[in-house]
């Protein structure tokens, strides 16, 4: 019987050997946790042997745990490196439309020859679809997940629909001198500002506002020009041969305090619109446009910026004419400029026009028993009946931890403890192997009685 103890005291001993080393072997994986071998005594009875006089059968391995802990993070200068602070895997898959997943927190992402995002075994990193202008994820469940693919293609241009712009004018100005306004003579206008508009096919044209201050007080007349090309609010041609009387595309009237004359609640200059030609029909300027391009929709003039700021309306006040703010909502065609990944896992492609695209979200899931999980090898588990299914959650809600982008976590293997862990595993071989020895010399003895 002393036998049988000190084998299973041997087979523990090495087993407890067996995961050191290979806690030891991947101190340097990205994304490892740790095993731990735990141990329980064998003992066995029956209702005809005396308990007080039992002494056990020896020991028995009940289980490798892992250990989930944190590892510390190492920063890289690659945006696709993803690593986990907190709870969470991510969900991987080995063909595109393939639901089996496998989860894993090593993060070393790449793109592969069709720009889906991929560890380096060829699986696909699942994404939550968003929604492309906003960000806001439409779904979390893993059945609508599908592989993060990078767009390798110019941003498609967008066309102006809106023009945003406030300035102040200068109260001290007088009317100009020279009869009717013509933009080629700066003594027929006060003040002029211009921005870069956009057709449907992303071609920039320089849209141009002249202010002339009027013969009655703090009142001014707005004209505009495309591509030097005066135009009236019907988005004709106006003036020199064409036959059309230029007339201006809107009238601002401040208050004795320089601030725009409305009814409240308002607090700036109502919009207005260059339409088609025949008042309507959205063509806007496009009979200004020689390269077969248009704006397809009419281009709204707002007299504040983009966010509304009531703080930012033209004013009139005594002192030289300057642009608060002037923007438009089109862009040209833009290449991809980069890509940034966020802390809740939203995944952005920046384009060279300075658009910004939303692609996905990066699908998270917890398990209610991390180790319960069933190894499948390259630092990857499987769910299985003690894990429990998967919980997908977007980064940073919940129980979930968050998403850092050029980072990698590393493997959380403490090498001091496991090589101190290793001295003692030796130890108790030795220790076993000698009560080995013991027994068999016990017994030579026995055999050598006459």
């Amino acid at each position: 019987m002393s036998f049988n103890i000190a084998l299973t005291g041997l087979a523990a001993a090495q087993k407890d050997l067996d995961v050191t080393a290979n806690n030891i072997a991947n101190v340097n994986t990205t994304g490892f946790k740790e095993s731990r071998a735990e141990f329980a005594d064998v003992y066995a009875s029956s209702v005809f042997s005396s308990g007080a006089t039992k002494n056990g059968d020896g020991v028995q391995t009940t289980m490798v745990a892992q250990q989930f802990h944190q590892g510390s993070l190492k920063f890289t200068n690659n945006s696709l490196d993803l690593a986990i602070t907190g709870d969470g895997y991510f969900a991987l898959s080995e063909d595109i439309a393939s639901q089996d997943y496998s989860y894993s927190r090593a993060g070393a992402f790449k793109l592969n020859k069709d720009n889906f995002v991929t560890d380096a075994k060829g699986n696909y990193l699942q994404g939550f679809p968003v929604d492309a202008s906003t960000g806001t994820t439409t779904s979390l469940s893993l059945s609508t997940a599908s592989p993060i693919q990078i767009p390798d293609a110019s941003g498609s241009p967008r066309f102006t629909s809106n023009v945003y712009s406030s300035m102040n004018l200068d109260a001290r100005g007088s009317q100009p001198t020279t009869a009717p306004f013509s933009p080629t003579d700066s003594a027929s206008y006060n003040s002029s500002t211009s921005t870069t508009i956009y057709d449907s096919l992303g071609e920039p044209h320089v849209f141009q506002l002249f202010f002339v201050k009027t013969a009655t007080a703090n009142t001014w007349e707005v004209y505009g020009t495309l591509d030097e090309k005066p135009f009236n609010l019907n988005g004709q041609e106006a003036g020199g041969t064409t036959g059309v009387a230029h007339t201006p595309l809107d009238t601002l009237d401040f208050t004795a305090t320089g601030l725009p004359n409305v009814a409240p609640p308002a607090v700036t200059f109502p919009d207005f619109q260059i339409t088609g030609p025949n008042g309507g029909g959205g063509v806007g300027l496009s009979n200004l446009l020689l390269n077969g391009a248009q704006f397809p929709s009419d281009i709204t003039m707002n007299w504040s910026d983009s966010a509304n700021t009531s703080a930012k309306v033209p004013t009139q006040y005594a002192s030289r004419f300057e642009v608060k703010a002037l923007e438009q909502d089109g862009a040209t065609v833009g290449r991809l400029a980069g890509i940034d990944i966020g802390t809740d896992g939203k995944v952005v492609a920046s384009y060279s026009n300075g658009d910004t695209s939303f692609l996905g979200q990066v699908a998270m899931v917890r398990f209610s028993n991390s180790q319960g999980l069933s190894q499948v090898g390259g630092t990857a588990w499987k769910k299985s009946l003690t894990s429990g299914e998967p919980i997908p959650g977007e980064p940073g809600s919940g129980t979930l931890g968050t998403i850092n982008s050029s980072a990698l976590e590393q493997s959380n293997v403490n090498l001091t403890n496991e090589l101190v862990d290793l001295i003692s595993a030796q130890r108790n071989f030795q220790a076993n192997s000698r009560a080995l020895e013991v027994n068999s010399t016990l017994q030579q003895n026995i055999l050598q009685i006459r």
